[in-house]
Parts: structure tokens; C-alpha cells; sequence
């Protein structure tokens, strides 16, 4: 029976869950209640803690600590989980803490995703797919980051913030409200949405419609002077008029993230 490739310096605890085709490199710790999927790979030096499941072809760099107890001083040793789909590049020191009962006890990770090195992310936050984490985004408990967006270098985000999908943050950028999906939000424009991911939005196939769309959209929430419950209304009036109802779908998605924040937009 064929078994992982286990580096004979690695510590994998009794009950831990290693296909076959799994690498285990040099002086890694598994805990018992880790599930790893098919061709897994982990560098060097990495920490899989608690209950913890990685779906299939991930690589985990040297030094990463994933599933390791979160930082809540009301947690108190609860079998709370983190979960990580498939085909993710998980850099050198990151940290990705499992959830806390009062939050559900969840963290999770989609698939596809690059997070980059010294990246942590809080307990109970949640993180599509295909999305970028750059070096030192530090994201606090609680926080969504919806699916192909990109955080930059070195921005801290609040807790209980989410990061709209296909949108795009500055590198050091202090993220304390909602952030837009489909825009760029950067330190340099004063920690302000100053416009649409045009360029992002390309490389992932929007086409000229659904491009103009959104355009529109936001120039009634950035341009228009209208408060931002005025111009969360012109902008469904405009959806109620248009002949092209398939391709508003994501101007339908804007709207209702605006309408559905808790903490309020980076407008």
C-alpha cells in the first residue's frame, strides 16, 4: 500500500488524514484532526492545527500556521474549524486562525487563491475564490472578502469589513468600512472608491455592456452629488428602465451591497 512522501523529521499526530499523494516537507507539525486532500504539498516548517480541511493541490510554504487558535480572548478551546478548498499558494508566515463559536466557528478559504507571505487572517472571516491576499494584509476577525477581489501590501482591515468582489485596494490602504465591489480603493486618493476596476474587470471577461453599466452606476454614487441613499435610488431606477436586464446583473449586485452594509461604504 502506497503511503505520503513524509519527510522523517515531520510530527503527523495520530488521526490526521494524508492521501497518498501528499508531500510533507521537513519539520512539519499535523494535528490530529487535520484533513488534507489529494496532491497536497507542504514546503517546510508548516503548522496545520485544530480541525482543518484543505481540498486538493494546495501548496503551503515554509513557516504558514493554518487552523491555529484565534485571537479572542473569549475562546475557549471550542472545536471550531478552519476549511481551505483547492488549488491555493499559501506563502511563507501566513496565519490563518480557525473560527470562535461566537462567530459562527467557521473560517474558510475558497479555491484558487494567492495569499502571499505574512498575510493573517482572522478568525471567522471568510475569503472567496480566485482571490489575491498581498504581502501583510492583515485581516481582522469577522471579515468577508468576496470572490477575485485583490487586497494590496500591508492594509490592515477592520473587523467585520467586507471587500466586494472584483474590486481592487491600494497597497496600504486602512479598509474601516465596506469596500465597493468593482472599484479601485487606494491610500492615495484619501482612502476613497475612485472608480471602476476597469482593467481587472476586462481580464475576467466583463464585456462592453456590463462595463458601461457599472461606469454609470458609479458615476451617479461618485459624481452626481447625491447622498448615497439618493444615489443608491437613481441607480435602481435605472435598473427598473433598462431594456438590457441581463446584462444589469451586476449593477443589481452593486446596488444591493450598498443596501445591505452594516458599516457603511468607502464611497
Amino acid at each position: 500500500m502506497s503511503t505520503a512522501s513524509i519527510h522523517p523529521t515531520a510530527i503527523v499526530a495520530p488521526g490526521a488524514q494524508i492521501p497518498a499523494s501528499c508531500t510533507i516537507g521537513p519539520f512539519c507539525t499535523i494535528g490530529p484532526n487535520v484533513v488534507l486532500g489529494e496532491h497536497c504539498e507542504l514546503v517546510s516548517h508548516v503548522v496545520l492545527d485544530g480541525h482543518l480541511t484543505l481540498g486538493a493541490r494546495n501548496k503551503v510554504y515554509s513557516f504558514a500556521c493554518l487552523g491555529i487558535a484565534p485571537q479572542d480572548l473569549k475562546y475557549n478551546g471550542e472545536p471550531t474549524r478552519l476549511t481551505i478548498g483547492n488549488d491555493n499558494s499559501i506563502r511563507e508566515y501566513v496565519t490563518i486562525s480557525r473560527g470562535t463559536i461566537g462567530g459562527g466557528g467557521i473560517t474558510s478559504l475558497g479555491s484558487g487563491c494567492l495569499i502571499m507571505a505574512y498575510v493573517h487572517i482572522g478568525h471567522d472571516s471568510h475569503i472567496g475564490s480566485g482571490c489575491i491576499l498581498a504581502n501583510a494584509a492583515t485581516l481582522a476577525g469577522h471579515v468577508i472578502v468576496e470572490d477575485f477581489a485583490v487586497v494590496g501590501a500591508l492594509c490592515p482591515v477592520h473587523q467585520f469589513c467586507r471587500i466586494g468582489k472584483y474590486s481592487y485596494v491600494g497597497g496600504g490602504t486602512t479598509i474601516t468600512q465596506d469596500v465597493l465591489p468593482y472599484s479601485l480603493t487606494s491610500i492615495e486618493r484619501n482612502n476613497h472608491a475612485y472608480g471602476l476596476n476597469k482593467v481587472g474587470l476586462e481580464r475576467r471577461g466583463f464585456n462592453p455592456t456590463q462595463i458601461k453599466q457599472l461606469r454609470a452606476a458609479f458615476r451617479l454614487l461618485q459624481a452626481s452629488k447625491l447622498n448615497t441613499s439618493d444615489a443608491l435610488a437613481a441607480i435602481r431606477a435605472t435598473l427598473a428602465a433598462s431594456p438590457e436586464a441581463p446584462e444589469t446583473a451586476h449593477v443589481t449586485y452593486l446596488a444591493d451591497f450598498i443596501a445591505n452594509s452594516h458599516r457603511g461604504i468607502i464611497k
